[in-house]
């Protein structure tokens, strides 16, 4: 039985980001300058993956936890804030600066929004070992790319204040990349509606409360930076259980944890080639 927590979502998600792409390529296509677009390959590669991201972008529209369903922060509009699980995002649309804090959690920086706040409420309880299900809207079909998690621990006055900033925090704890060199990658599950992403919070890690980072890398205009697309989501859970760890000795910051010359970042999907999934190793008990 799931039970819906913290009431509805505001489906007309509308985010205050920047101006209409599709305006703007009407403008390219309307001008002599698409006129002198050679006919190479990479042209062509730049143009669809240009197109691809007028076609639509998403968010996490819920979590499962425990059984209990909790919906997200869809509401900036909203006064009050509404009490969340899911740390503040400012509209469907990707983060392409590497260097911004806005690639931690989300943010929008260039509209005076520098990174994200903390939820205000934390899932759980939850045992270490447990399963936790991200249901994302229906993910567009030309933003293929890797899922990745992460996880940080708060201090001991819990998550609902705590901002890492720049401090090297965070572990990763599960990632999805590509299957050979097939064109199935982690987020195309999240193409077909109804679908999910599942992670599993470490069997030994210490009890307390957790940010969990997670994302989708979008790689469709990746041939050359900038071009990638980030898509972070971070919520807060109460782990409980015995495990004395907090993750590996070497943990890494957003921003810093990924830099333009990875060959997980910089990376022309469109052939048929192995992918490595940037930033550390995944975390093992």
């Amino acid at each position: 039985m799931v039970l819906r927590c913290e009431g509805p979502v505001m489906r007309a998600f509308s985010p205050f980001k920047k101006a209409s792409k599709s305006t703007k390529l009407s403008r390219i296509l309307s001008t002599s300058n698409f006129q002198g677009i050679k006919a190479s390959m990479l042209s062509f590669k730049l143009l669809l993956a240009f197109v691809a991201t007028v076609a639509g972008h998403g968010y996490v529209d819920n979590i499962t936890v425990n059984g209990l369903l909790y919906t997200p922060y869809t509401d900036p509009y909203t006064s009050p804030t509404p009490d969340r699980i899911i740390r503040p995002v400012q509209g469907n649309g990707p983060i392409t600066d590497l260097t911004l804090i806005d690639l931690q959690c989300g943010g929008y920086t260039a509209g005076g929004i520098s990174g994200t706040t903390p939820a205000k409420l934390t899932a759980g309880p939850v045992a270490a070992g447990s399963k936790v299900s991200l249901r994302w809207t229906l993910w567009p079909e030309s933003h293929s790319g890797p899922v990745i998690t992460y996880m940080a621990k708060c201090p001991a006055a819990g998550c609902s204040t705590y901002l890492p900033g720049t401090a090297a925090v965070w572990f990763k704890i599960a990632e999805t990349g590509r299957t050979g060199t097939s064109s199935v990658w982690g987020d195309t599950p999240l193409m077909t509606a109804g679908n999910s992403y599942t992670y599993t919070i470490p069997s030994c890690l210490a009890a307390g409360s957790y940010i969990v980072r997670h994302e989708i890398i979008a790689l469709h205009a990746a041939a050359m930076y900038p071009g990638v697309q980030f898509y972070p989501s971070c919520h807060q859970i109460q782990v409980t259980g015995s495990g004395t760890s907090t993750g590996p000795a070497t943990k890494v910051a957003f921003p810093g944890a990924y830099a333009a010359t990875d060959p997980g970042i910089t990376y022309d999907m469109y052939k048929a080639q192995t992918y490595t999934v940037p930033g550390p190793k995944v975390f093992t008990c």
